[in-house]
């Protein structure tokens, strides 16, 4: 099928003797979402924040000479405090930015700017002695300052979870890369992003044998980029994989920005870039360096050690809880305390992956279970064989605690991918692309894609996605992250 080429003009293009169309009077919703109206309500945020710690801290030692200097505390640490956070990219607006992620450069900044506030008194009043008046509004800003942001993510993502605040966004590409934009977007709300149209040189087949899963209007081929923009009121665009040709996106990109838009482009190679990919430059042309996550490097092998120092200690101080858990499972009904199935781990290798029994024994009446297409096992498969006892266990996911002792034998990690059966090992590394890769790295108790809610029967090619995604940016401060985010799922009662 050839592809239509159009040269587009770098001025907006309008109908001949046409009118010229109102400018577009923006919504309150339009307005608290625009990027302005985002970083002065995040900048106020942060000055009432900081200006409460310094006004704080003048009370915490109340006294002629002691209340002078809060004042000059609250005059000063203040601007410190939004100009580091504005000089560390602190108020740049992010995808599904969460307050997890704000709070290591959150309490790095606000030290840091009261280093540079003790620096200043040094210089400019050598004799007074203001350390304890600097430590006390240092210590205060570090808790109201990440209080005050937590309220901001907090409102944010709740607003955009009852899909207000969704900023309508024109998807370039109609092949497997924007069906998945889609798909994301769409079950995702918290993205702030609301899928409106998809743009391509050709639009998607809608045949009897069509396999597309865009569910969006095609609204026309790149060269109508304006009037698109004008119509449906878009925000961002993202581009994906396309037919269209290369030189087009250069000009769609350029147009966009001259409406105000947001521009994401789906790299080349994206299964292989990273959070910790950064872009380099040979003269004008950007090369994206790519760095490496070595699972058999020294990070790792601390990684372990950590894990193993933490299930003994954790074996240690849940003692009581562990017992009482086994005593439990014993009178529930007949049958051992613990279940152990083999499940594959790092390499390929099969171990015996440990939980308390939480279900009676299988009878014959019971009908047999079989897996959904596409779908991982796990959950209640078949007829509900739990007992009360193993109900409580699954909903609070205290039937995993044994696998602390996986832990120990350094058959599991904390953190990591979920280790599955054999036999579906080997149908879903058939099926799903890259599956295999998760065999890198040991498999743990709670894991990147468990804490973003694939646990259970759910998309094994999303479980896939999520794994590589943590193997591939990994760290401990991800693996931290990821522990909080467990306690938090695990507040929410699960099937």
């Amino acid at each position: 099928m050839a592809i239509r080429v159009v040269e587009f003009d770098e001025t907006p293009a309008r109908p001949q003797g046409g009118p010229v169309q109102p400018p577009h009077e923006e919504s309150l919703e339009e307005l608290i979402r625009s990027g302005p109206v985002t970083t002065i309500l995040a900048i106020l945020i942060d000055v009432i924040s900081a200006g409460a710690a310094a006004l704080l801290a003048m009370l915490w030692e109340p006294g002629t000479q002691q209340g002078t200097s809060a004042f000059w505390l609250m005059l000063v640490y203040v601007p410190i405090v939004v100009a580091i956070f504005g000089l560390r990219s602190m108020y740049r607006r992010k995808l599904n930015n969460t307050f997890l992620n704000e709070f290591g450069p959150i309490e790095t900044s606000v030290a840091l700017a009261a280093i540079f506030l003790l620096g200043i008194w040094v210089v400019s009043d050598p004799t007074a002695d203001l350390g304890q008046s600097v430590f006390k509004v240092w210590i205060c800003a570090a808790i109201l300052i990440p209080i005050g942001r937590l309220l901001l993510a907090t409102t944010s993502r709740i607003l955009k979870r009852h899909h207000h605040l969704a900023a309508p966004i024109l998807v370039v590409g109609n092949g497997r890369i924007a069906s998945r934009i889609v798909e994301r977007l769409k079950a995702s709300p918290e993205y702030g992003l609301n899928p409106v149209g998809l743009i391509d040189a050709t639009p998607p087949w809608s045949g009897p044998d069509s396999k597309s899963e865009i569910a969006l209007p095609y609204l026309g081929t790149p060269d109508a980029i304006e009037d698109v923009i004008l119509e449906t009121g878009a925000e961002g665009v993202v581009i994906a994989f396309s037919l269209t040709q290369d030189e087009l996106f250069s000009k769609l990109v350029r147009i966009a920005h001259r409406h105000g838009l947001r521009v994401w482009v789906v790299p080349r190679m994206f299964d292989v870039v990273g959070e910790r990919a950064w872009v380099e430059h040979i003269g004008g042309l950007p090369l994206l360096a790519l760095p490496h996550t070595n699972p058999l490097g020294w990070q790792f092998a601390l990684k372990h050690i950590t894990d193993r120092i933490g299930a003994f200690v954790g074996l240690i101080l849940i003692s009581p809880l562990f017992l009482t858990l086994a005593l439990l499972v014993k009178l529930s009904s007949p049958g051992p305390i613990f279940f152990s199935q083999p499940r594959v781990g790092r390499d390929g290798k099969a171990f015996g992956c440990l939980k308390f029994r939480s279900m009676r024994p299988v009878s014959e009446s019971d009908a047999k279970f079989e897996l959904k297409s596409g779908a991982a096992p796990g959950g209640v498969e078949g007829v509900d064989r739990r007992t009360r006892i193993g109900k409580i266990m699954r909903a609070t996911s205290l039937d995993e605690l044994p696998q602390l002792v996986n832990v120990l034998k350094g058959e599991m990690s904390m953190v990591g991918p979920r280790p599955e059966r054999p036999e579906f090992v080997e149908l879903f590394e058939m099926q799903i692309q890259r599956y295999g890769e998760r065999h890198r790295v040991k498999a743990g108790i709670t894991g990147w894609a468990q804490v973003h809610g694939l646990r259970g029967q759910t998309s094994i090619a999303d479980r896939a996605e999520w794994d590589n995604y943590y193997i591939e940016n990994w760290s401990m401060a991800l693996d931290l992250k990821i522990m909080v985010l467990t306690v938090l799922a695990v507040l929410k009662r699960a099937e």
